[in-house]
């Protein structure tokens, strides 16, 4: 997943220096960046993004702390004091010099008490991005031999480029006059700074993979002066769960072509959204290292509690979601001021993991990756249509949120080629045209602005048997909004199926019903793995499921074998033994047999 926060003066600054670029450990005052770094055991920060050829940098150049408080501090030149010394010398004043250097509106002009708004005194410098692969992968990661911690890093990298290109292209705008009147995209692209973690800041440490992003809020405008000024920090919050989506889609691609795992569905709570999971990764992994997740969900049930209290009503989506935001701010645990080598960092993860649960589960973890994956490829068919697509996304997008937007429809397209595909490639730009389709056939713009909302009349051209059906789905309290956006999407995918089984048969379509479970919470659910360990969708795919289907399929094959032999043993003893056909001789070419009418489209003896 991606999160996104501001990067401002005061804290947001310090905790850059501090914490972000030493890997969330303890920095002592007066230690060189470089030597923290070392001393915490991460690597250096590298440049990415194609708008470093404007300030004289190249991709992949590490990040020298001087550079990163010049332009990521005060949006100057990262080589401002070279640029200084050369124009003092030719004789400009220092205040002019300085003025050279920096990239747009210097930052005095917003700390000065002359502004009239508050929130211009603390002006953005830059966009803290996190990328965060799946819980399995940290696991596979942490506990992996260094073949497969080296290939996981890779496809992290490969993800996370992919996925700040996308930003730079489709997102990434630039503002200026009054308010930000004009939006246009940047001239060159972005500048961002990236920084690697490997674990969580909890006290005591487990494997988290992730990559800090710190991008600069300096680019340059598509004029011909080529001027500097400020992104639009609006447009990227906006896009950021698009982003995240396609982040986690390039992540399962890459993870699949180049360890052959797939990946399936995991419920973490009831009645929400599912997260994708590498499948045959023991699930009491994830509880072993998701500690930070355990102390949320323990003190969510009292904040809970209080707003019920307080409003007289259970939160919303968007309350509940304030809530557990509330609630991970509460239990944050200090930093640790121990540091550990990665090296030493893996070695005692295995051991906790080991002394857990067994070595028989953290030894054969790849082996049962490879082959739960042979079981999720043979069940799920790498096919995506369109069109039922479009009646997924549109059906799920509609019923949480009503009126909705381009990215939102772009978000739950890239969700749904995730749940298709497994992990297999998709088509560049397949997104885009499930989104398109949606947008030409199933939506009508409503309100101002961009707007839009579903078109019930295409998704109801009927208006009788689909109505009945969908509606209540729509209505339907007593179960969370996306209980209710899947069922309304099963309803509407099996009218799609219906019409085109009635378009195959050359008939009128016939009434038909679609059955809706009911969404009730007094019987337990199933495919349940714990209290907290949320569930499984679909059975769990280890070794001993394939193990078990490769058994009943040697069975089966061995019944109707026999079965067959049976039969035409009985057929033989009523009528005698089946005679063999006389090979014909074939006609001449450009010949036509005697007695015999050929019908354009038809072959005598055979199956056209």
């Amino acid at each position: 997943m991606i999160s996104m926060s501001e990067v401002r003066p005061g804290n947001g600054w310090r905790y850059l220096f501090r914490g972000v670029m030493v890997g969330d450990g303890h920095r002592p005052a007066g230690t060189p960046l470089r030597a923290a770094q070392d001393g915490a055991g991460v690597p250096p920060g590298v440049w990415k993004g194609r708008g470093l050829a404007a300030v004289g940098l190249t991709a992949g150049d590490v990040v020298t702390e001087r550079q990163a408080e010049l332009l990521l501090g005060e949006g100057r030149h990262p080589d401002a004091d070279r640029i200084e010394r050369e124009l003092l010398a030719e004789g400009k004043s220092p205040a002019q010099a300085r003025r050279a250097t920096v990239l747009g509106r210097p930052i005095e002009h917003n700390q000065s008490p002359k502004t009239d708004k508050a929130k211009e005194r603390t002006p953005w410098l830059a966009m803290d991005l996190v990328f965060r692969p799946p819980s399995t992968a940290h696991i596979a990661w942490a506990l992996g031999d260094d073949d497969t911690r080296l290939v996981l890093e890779l496809c992290q990298d490969i993800a996370r480029d992919k996925t700040l290109a996308w930003i730079e292209d489709s997102v990434a705008e630039i503002r200026w006059k009054s308010g930000g009147k004009i939006r246009k995209p940047v001239r060159d692209g972005l500048i961002v700074a990236v920084f690697r973690h490997y674990e969580s800041r909890a006290a005591e440490s487990k494997p988290l993979l992730h990559d800090h992003a710190v991008v600069s809020i300096r680019a340059r405008r598509p004029d011909d002066k080529g001027t500097w000024g400020n992104l639009s920090a609006d447009s990227l919050m906006t896009h950021i769960v698009a982003a995240d989506t396609l982040y986690l889609l390039y992540f399962m691609e890459e993870v699949s072509a180049r360890l052959g795992w797939a990946w399936e569905p995991r419920e973490v709570t009831p009645g929400r959204r599912p997260v994708m999971e590498i499948a045959g990764i023991d699930q009491r992994l994830i509880g072993w290292q998701s500690t930070r997740r355990q102390q949320i969900e323990d003190a969510l049930p009292i904040l809970t509690a209080k707003y019920e209290e307080k409003q007289g009503h259970a939160p919303g989506e968007r309350a509940a979601y304030a809530l557990a935001c509330q609630a991970a701010d509460q239990t944050r645990p200090p930093k640790r001021t121990e540091l550990l080598s990665l090296t030493e960092l893996r070695k005692q993860w295995r051991d906790s993991a080991i002394r857990a649960y067994g070595a028989d589960a953290v030894d054969r973890l790849a082996e049962r990756a490879r082959a739960a994956a042979a079981v999720v490829w043979a069940r799920v068919r790498p096919v995506v249509d369109i069109a039922l697509a479009a009646v997924d996304v549109v059906a799920v997008v509609y019923v949480m949120r009503g009126a909705f937007k381009r990215h939102h429809l772009l978000a739950e397209a890239r969700r749904h080629l995730a749940y298709a595909l497994r992990g297999r490639p998709h088509q560049p730009g397949l997104d885009e045209q499930i989104v398109q389709t949606v947008v030409d056939d199933y939506t009508r713009p409503v309100g101002r602005g961009l707007k839009m909302t579903a078109d019930l009349r295409a998704l109801y051209p009927s208006d009788t048997e689909d109505q009945a059906v969908v509606r209540p789905l729509t209505r339907r309290r007593t179960a969370t909004p996306y209980e209710r956006a899947r069922l309304a999407a099963g309803a509407l995918a099996a009218r799609v199926r219906a019409a085109r089984r009635a378009e195959r048969l050359g008939s009128r379509p016939r009434p038909y019903a679609v059955t809706v479970p009911a969404a009730s919470r007094s019987h337990p659910r199933p495919f349940r793995t714990g209290p907290k360990d949320g569930r499984l969708l679909e059975p769990e795919t280890g070794v001993v499921t394939v193990e078990q289907t490769r058994q009943t399929l040697e069975a089966a094959a061995a019944q109707v074998a026999a079965s067959l032999q049976d039969s035409r043993r009985a057929r033989e003893a009523a009528h005698g033994p089946r005679p063999q056909p006389v090979p014909a001789t074939a006609p001449p070419p450009h010949t036509q047999q005697p007695g015999i009418q050929h019908t354009p489209g038809r072959s005598p003896g055979g199956v056209t």
